[in-house]
């Protein structure tokens, strides 16, 4: 039996710094070309979707965040939430102290942001950051066990 045509598998990372501002990059290629959005991209055929999260982060920023510090924050699969076609993204979440970062590979560059709520961001990346803030606020951090 022949695999069924299905959406293109992506993930993102939402990563905060000690200073509860997000990591974001500037796409330097359409779709929102010049646009801010989280690190991210494609998953590549034999890879795990935690390694691909961990893969594009330090790819699009320089940033590399051990496998155990990554906590899941959804999936995320509107058909529309990409204008290229149907994509389902895995949207990882992960802190870490506030770190020199650069944009590379499909990146124009990367950069700490604290008023993230006032920017327009690519794709569904408002509502993916927003969860996560929502779970770090609820003691879901990736640095320290669930508050009970």
């Amino acid at each position: 039996m022949a695999f069924p045509a299905t959406p293109a598998l992506t993930t993102d990372c939402v990563v905060f710094d000690d200073q509860r501002r997000v990591l974001l990059i500037q796409r330097a290629n359409e779709p929102f070309r010049g646009g801010y959005a989280l690190p991210g991209g494609f998953v590549d055929i034999g890879e795990r979707v935690d390694d691909a999260c961990r893969r594009e982060l330090h790819e699009e920023t320089g940033l590399q965040i051990p496998v155990d510090q990554l906590r899941l924050v959804g999936v995320y699969s509107d058909p529309k939430r990409d204008p290229r076609g149907h994509t389902c993204s895995v949207a990882y979440l992960t802190q870490t102290r506030n770190t020199p970062v650069k944009g590379g590979d499909d990146a124009a560059s990367a950069e700490w942001v604290a008023n993230w709520r006032e920017l327009q961001l690519a794709f569904d990346h408002a509502q993916i950051i927003a969860d996560a803030e929502r779970l770090l606020l609820q003691g879901l951090s990736t640095n320290s066990e669930p508050e009970r």
